[in-house]
């Protein structure tokens, strides 16, 4: 590539520039960074200012990736990780060659660089069966420094977004290489250097992806781990649907519910169900069919000691809320709403049905609200009306009365001071007539 200041200087004109960057997408910016070196670094800071990366074998340990991510990761904003699932994420059960039998693999997240010779998985006889039977893409998935030192890379992440599309129904409880993909994610966030980060995009996730995603009593976590996810203002999260009736387990529910309470500073929060409308997760402590399930379980000896109930959610910043496709009752979401009367701005429900009552019932708290902060914010707007004042005739003799005394006790007043003016004190007269003359006593 050869110099070319003139496309730099024309570039470098900021009416120029501002018209170019809309009208430019991903491929024009690669294909104007060809034309010469310093063009290519005057537009580096937007081609790579929203970047995406696929997890693929040697993604994010290859030399020269890491080398270009060293260049570039200053100016990344906005990373999506694309995790997703496919024939090569499935994991089949680990069988011991010898014996035929199922072995149990108990996985221990490492954060520090480990060897296979130094047993990554926990004993020898484990790492072997590992390296044999499991993918390549597994090891990439479970190497929790690489992510941690990728990430450190992009010190300037504002955006973080994950996307684990494709998982079929019938694997909603089968562990594959995205969910272990998600726990070294997690962690490595939590232990990279991101001052910056605010916004949590999840679009879209399995139902599991709560579990691995969580940092309270998850894989590899830490009593440090909440602080990372504390710094979260915005989080958006499109879920696959599944079935719920009498009979299935909840711990999606759970799972999702304990997850949401993982963001104490929230600002705006944005649900949709992908798929069949499901239960509103805001409200799952409240919701009849949890808790007909919960009092069916604990009928049983073994869950008699336990406790079952879900604690409600609450967001004490939370100032905007979006959900779609959900199944709701009015009272669920006017309770909601008047829980965070003080901090709640906008409330938003897309393609939704209401079990019980009305969308007014539901929202009323939210009609409320908006008229008491318009009076708030207008209090001289109000309107200004006469009203006539009919007195009886013993009411008016009074008012009278008191006028009068009043106005006679006006006008001596005014007499006793304008002789005061007049004369002075009479102290002043003391002074002013001689002793000799006259004899005060």
């Amino acid at each position: 590539m050869t110099p070319r200041p003139t496309l730099t200087h024309l570039w470098r004109k900021q009416a120029i520039h501002d018209r170019l960057v809309c009208h430019l997408t991903k491929a024009d910016l690669a294909a104007c960074r060809l034309l010469c070196r310093d063009l290519a670094a005057e537009l580096a800071p937007i081609a790579f200012v929203d970047t995406t990366v696929t997890l693929r074998r040697r993604a994010l340990t290859r030399p020269c990736r890491l080398l270009a991510l060293k260049r570039i990761g200053a100016h990344i904003e906005t990373i999506t990780f694309k995790i997703p699932h496919t024939t090569e994420t499935f994991l089949p059960p680990v069988i011991d060659r010898i014996t035929g039998t199922e072995q149990t693999f108990v996985y221990m997240p490492q954060g520090h660089r480990v060897s296979y010779r130094h047993n990554k998985y926990g004993s020898h006889r484990m790492t072997d069966l590992l390296v044999q039977q499991y993918p390549p893409l597994f090891h990439t998935a479970t190497d929790i420094f690489a992510f941690e030192r990728a990430l450190s890379f992009m010190r300037n992440i504002r955006h973080l977004r994950i996307s684990c599309q494709g998982q079929p129904p019938s694997h909603r409880y089968r562990r594959s290489v995205v969910d272990y993909a998600l726990i070294s994610l997690r962690v490595a966030v939590e232990r990279a250097p991101l001052p910056l980060l605010e916004s949590l995009s999840l679009l879209p996730v399995h139902p599991a992806a709560a579990l691995y995603l969580r940092p309270d009593m998850g894989f590899g976590g830490s009593p440090a781990s909440r602080k990372r996810w504390s710094q979260i203002r915005s989080l958006t999260i499109h879920m696959d649907s599944f079935q719920y009736h009498h009979g299935l387990p909840t711990d999606h529910f759970k799972l999702l519910h304990a997850y949401l309470q993982s963001f104490p500073e929230l600002r705006k929060l944005v649900f949709h169900w992908v798929g069949e409308k499901n239960l509103s997760p805001l409200t799952l402590a409240s919701e009849p069919y949890l808790q007909s399930t919960a009092n069916s379980i604990e009928s049983a000896p073994c869950y008699s000691n336990r406790s079952s109930s879900l604690r409600g959610l609450r967001f004490h910043h939370l100032e905007q809320i979006e959900l779609a496709n959900i199944i709701t009752d009015a009272s669920q979401i006017s309770s909601f709403i008047s829980l965070h009367r003080h901090t709640l701005m906008e409330f938003n429900v897309l393609e939704s049905t209401l079990r019980n009552g009305t969308w007014d019932d539901a929202l009323a708290p939210m009609t409320q609200l908006g008229a008491q902060r318009q009076c708030k914010e207008n209090p001289r707007q109000g309107s200004l009306v006469d009203v006539p004042l009919v007195l009886s005739q013993q009411q008016l003799q009074r008012v009278i009365c008191a006028a009068q005394q009043q106005r006679g006790g006006l006008r001596g007043l005014k007499k006793k001071r304008a002789r005061e003016r007049l004369w002075g004190k009479p102290e002043h007269m003391k002074r002013l007539l001689p002793s000799s003359v006259f004899s005060w006593r």
